[in-house]
């Protein structure tokens, strides 16, 4: 089997920069590497994200979580297991923590509930380690519409249009899902640290796993 690694944060953490500079990195040593994102990653999940995303789709929280769900149903059965059974290294850009921080701290969802219906879409799919890319949400959110001024990332979506107490309280999810779970590896990812920096711990990690 292969090695499934997840990145998780709030917005403008440096989720995509990171993961194509991990990318890199475990390709080098010969390993064939398979960069996904949720939702995303399937036809359906494709169709599904832009609706999700979309800063003019008006959504519920019940029906936000059970779209997620579906999209990532569909990507484990059809992209992640296959993927994995082939010996490749999966970096998927958030997974299921994203929609325990998200829909349940963030919305105000049954946190229980939600992970119970996470464990029945992954069943045994399940990270093999979860870098949690930690920095405050007002400063990610700054980082995130900067991008977007200049050209370099898709216009604001409906998350980045949210109250900053609602991305605090999805950050302070993501810190709770840390200290419970041993697969997640918290990295401090605010301003003004320098990418090469953040990178350079992710790799300490990636070596203590003997990759």
């Amino acid at each position: 089997m292969g090695l499934f690694i997840t990145f998780e944060g709030v917005e403008g953490c440096g989720k995509s920069t990171q993961i194509a500079l991990l990318g890199e990195y475990i390709g080098k040593s010969g390993l064939d590497v398979l960069t996904i994102r949720e939702p995303g990653g399937t036809p359906t999940g494709e169709a599904v994200r832009r609706i999700l995303l979309d800063s003019n789709s008006e959504i519920g929280p019940m029906a936000e979580l059970l779209l997620y769900e579906a999209c990532r149903a569909e990507l484990v059965l059809k992209v992640i297991r296959p993927a994995l059974k082939a010996g490749k290294v999966v970096i998927s850009d958030r997974f299921m923590d994203s929609t325990v921080a998200y829909q349940g701290y963030g919305r105000g969802l049954d946190i229980e509930a939600i992970k119970r219906l996470n464990r029945l879409v992954v069943g045994e799919t399940v990270p093999d380690l979860t870098i949690l890319l930690d920095c405050d949400p007002e400063a990610g959110l700054r980082r995130a519409i900067s991008r977007i001024e200049k050209g370099k990332g898709p216009r604001e979506d409906r998350f980045e249009r949210e109250e900053i107490a609602f991305h605090k309280r999805v950050r302070d999810g993501f810190l709770s899902i840390a200290k419970e779970e041993k697969r997640v590896s918290v990295v401090d990812a605010s301003p003004p640290r320098e990418i090469a920096s953040i990178h350079g711990e992710i790799c300490d990690i990636m070596e203590k796993m003997g990759y």
